[in-house]
């Protein structure tokens, strides 16, 4: 295994210094270790970039100006690789308000290909660069300083293997025309939306809204909106603000007083006790929606009940394309997005780009 050659870095001379190092080439390789159990946003520990020959790992909590480092990501014209970027790129919209301006993701490119869809990056380099990371520092506390030497090898693995793992990917994208797919693909996650929740749309996060009568679905969505605004201000995990299951039951209680939601099942007594005044707020949020807006509210419950045989004659269809590509099902169209064509909702990720010519028209005439 290849001994890391860079330490985190921390002045401000250096990180000035690494932008005409890795600017101006082809692919940028990126990671990002972040730790994420107490707070609502992840805290942005460590950036690893590699570019050529040159890598770098940056320390995050440092006292640093990080300017260079949107330079390198969001305004250089390289295109940046990530694999199963998402968490990445959630933490660098979260912590600078920006995302980068070009990407790859290589777990969609590799997807694409034929692999899993959910294939993992020591997954990857194994099966085609035939190599085995040692990923014992894959839980650890990236906080910790100083980093120890194991956790700067395994950090600077996660980038310098990454342009390896690209130039093959890209090889074989080529020679199957696909290469645009898995740009375009990556391209979607370059939408703030999906890491900037408003408060008015958490609702859409809870489980278990099905079986919610209407009138609780309508609080259900009143009191997601106060949880996630609370959780956004207190920087605080949404679930120790209050917990799905507790949410779900004074949804479904609508207790009147203080006294009445203490009395809700898996509420602790503390939220009971100090959060009672808005929650009861939001209830009544809730049931005045209800009042105003219940067609809305009833047409957002209808998403959750697609016909079961039309939604299942859709997903055949997928799966014999699928099939014939070598590609997981889940690739050309998930059950959520088929189930959205079955309501009419045709603006679909399956309706437009790439999709649309190898299955998303076979869909529409289907519906």
């Amino acid at each position: 295994m290849p001994q890391p050659e860079v330490l985190p870095l921390t002045a401000d001379a250096e990180i000035a210094a690494l932008v005409p190092k890795l600017s101006g080439q082809e692919v940028i390789a990126v990671d990002t270790e972040f730790n994420r159990t107490s707070t609502y946003r992840p805290q942005l520990c460590l950036v690893q970039l590699a570019a050529g020959p040159d890598s770098a790992l940056i320390d995050m909590l440092s006292e640093a100006n990080y300017a260079g480092l949107r330079q390198l990501l969001a305004d250089d014209p390289g295109l940046k690789l990530f694999h199963a970027g998402k968490q990445d790129l959630e933490a660098l919209q979260l912590t600078f308000g920006w995302l980068p301006n070009r990407i790859l993701d290589t777990q969609i490119a590799a997807g694409l290909l034929g692999h899993p869809a959910q294939a993992g990056y020591a997954t990857m380099v194994e099966k085609l660069l035939g190599l085995q990371l040692d990923k014992a520092a894959t839980r650890t506390d990236w906080s910790q300083r100083p980093l120890t030497e194991a956790q700067l090898r395994y950090a600077r693995e996660d980038v310098v293997y990454l342009l390896q793992l690209y130039d093959q990917l890209r090889e074989q994208l080529l020679a199957a025309g696909r290469y645009e797919w898995a740009l375009e693909d990556s391209a979607a996650l370059l939408d703030p939306t999906l890491y900037v929740v408003e408060p008015t749309n958490a609702w859409q996060r809870l489980g278990g809204l099905a079986r919610l009568p209407l009138p609780a679905l309508a609080r259900a969505q009143a009191l997601a909106s106060w949880r996630e605004s609370r959780a956004q201000t207190s920087d605080r995990p949404r679930q120790w603000v209050l917990a799905d299951k507790a949410l779900l039951n004074i949804a479904r209680a609508d207790p009147p007083d203080a006294a009445a939601l203490a009395r809700v099942p898996d509420v602790p007594p503390a939220v009971a006790r100090r959060q009672a005044r808005h929650l009861l707020e939001a209830l009544a949020d809730g049931n005045a929606a209800l009042k105003t807006d219940a067609n809305d509210v009833q047409q957002e419950r209808r998403k959750e009940a697609p016909d079961p045989d039309a939604l299942k004659a859709l997903a055949k269809l997928v799966g014999n394309r699928a099939a014939h590509l070598g590609l997981a099902p889940e690739i050309l169209a998930t059950r959520k997005e088929l189930a959205g064509l079955l309501r009419g909702e045709q603006e679909q990720r399956v309706t437009g780009g790439w999709r649309r010519e190898v299955i998303g028209n076979e869909l529409l005439a289907a519906v």
